[in-house]
């Protein structure tokens, strides 16, 4: 690490030693950029940009992946070819300068125009970004540490896997992604699965499938086999009812037999009520009993009736009348009783009697200290009002006010 150090010097007279006293030390050459990626870095952390809560699940198998890298070189051939090997899928390529001035700018125009695809327009949205560089030294490198670069990313909405140098290289863009791979090949690798790995592995499900959906009928096969043997015969189910049926078309004809002689002698004994003679004597008899309810449906009988109903009904309606005047009255006279009593125990009926009622400053006084803290007292009697005190000027008396007449209430 190279340091550049500044301080004093001194030497020692005849022996041509240098004595030097550091006042400050800073990085120089790898040693500044290692700071500045130190610095670059905390400031990210602590933002947030590697907690690992805000890192994208990988896609299973996407549909389309974006690969930004040089368009020339081994990277871009390793990755196809990877690619082609494991799971063959959709690759749109974005060159960019992978080292050098144009590194960044270039690598953060391509993950956020990739991000600004419209999904089902004309040109496929990647399911899947892979950002990949080969080995190279730090200053090689260096465009992935930039700020930029790693705020792109961090900002993406399509996964990103990053690929940048070897193993044990390591750039900021590596915290911010999410997912790393060690070499552009291993990104490749994780990006999709093995077709034949995967194609194994379902044959085998199918075939676990088949045998367990085999093994489940053989088994209800004999399941049903076991219960079968429970069951009757089908010959024997039919011997009882096949028993009844022919005990019951031995009855059949006796009991037809018997039936119709039943139904002849009870129509030989309605006959008889059916003659002409028989039915004009039922029509005699229920013509006499219509015109026998006709007269009791007289109208000089029923006008009777209704005013006998009606005098009865005046005769209600006078001694309810009469009973509601007198509890009428009675309220009345009970009413103007109790405004006679209320009249006597008003205070005007006590200040007749001689009393008289004091009030300091507009409020009633019931107590000697309450008269001596009043500025002004003021006396009410029967026929009017005084005032005493030295700021009390008289008052002009008061008419009596006779209460109204309440009259009656009905």
């Amino acid at each position: 690490m190279e340091v550049v150090a500044t301080g004093k010097l001194t030497t020692f007279g005849g022996q041509s030693k240098y004595q030097m006293v550091i006042e400050d030390i800073a990085p120089a050459g790898m040693g500044a950029l290692m700071a500045m990626l130190e610095k670059r870095k905390a400031a990210l952390a602590a933002e947030g940009l590697f907690a690992p809560e805000r890192k994208c699940e990988l896609p299973y198998l996407p549909e389309v992946i974006g690969v930004i890298t040089s368009p020339s070189g081994a990277v871009i051939r390793d990755i196809l070819h990877r690619l082609r090997d494991r799971f063959p899928r959709k690759v749109l390529i974005w060159p960019v300068a992978v080292q050098g001035k144009q590194c960044a700018p270039e690598v953060t125009r391509a993950i956020e125009g990739f991000n600004a695809m419209t999904p089902g327009g004309a040109l496929p949205r990647p399911d899947l970004l892979i950002v990949a560089r080969g080995g190279g030294s730090i200053e090689d490198l260096w465009g992935f540490n930039e700020e930029i670069v790693a705020r792109a990313a961090a900002a993406s909405d399509i996964p990103l896997i990053s690929a940048v140098g070897h193993e044990t290289d390591t750039t900021l863009i590596d915290y911010v992604s999410d997912r790393r791979a060690p070499t552009p090949t291993a990104a490749a690798e994780l990006a999709v699965p093995v077709r034949s790995e995967l194609l194994a592995w379902v044959e085998e499900q199918g075939a676990r499938l088949t045998r367990a959906a085999t093994g489940a009928v053989d088994m209800r096969k004999q399941r049903l086999r076991d219960l079968s043997r429970a069951l009757p015969k089908p010959e024997s189910l039919l011997d009882t009812p096949r028993q009844r049926l022919d005990r019951a078309t031995e009855r059949l004809p006796a009991a037809l037999t018997r039936a119709a002689q039943v139904k002849r002698l009870r129509l030989s004994e309605v006959s008889g009520s059916l003659r002409p003679a028989t039915l004009m004597r039922r029509v005699d008899e229920a013509r006499a009993r219509l015109a026998d309810r006709a007269a009791r449906l007289n109208s000089e009988l029923l006008t009777r009736d209704v005013n006998r109903k009606r005098d009865a009904f005046e005769q209600i309606s006078a001694r309810l009348s009469r009973v509601a005047k007198g509890q009428v009255q009675g309220w009345a006279n009970r009413l103007q009783a109790l405004e006679r009593i209320r009249q006597t125990l008003g205070y005007k009926e006590t200040l007749n009697r001689g009393y008289a009622v004091v009030r300091g400053d507009g409020d009633v006084v019931t107590t000697a200290k309450a008269a001596k803290k009043a500025a002004s007292l003021e006396i009410e009697f029967a026929d009017g009002r005084y005032a005493v005190g030295a700021k009390a000027a008289p008052r002009k008396a008061k008419p009596k006010e006779t209460p109204p007449d309440q009259g009656s209430l009905f």
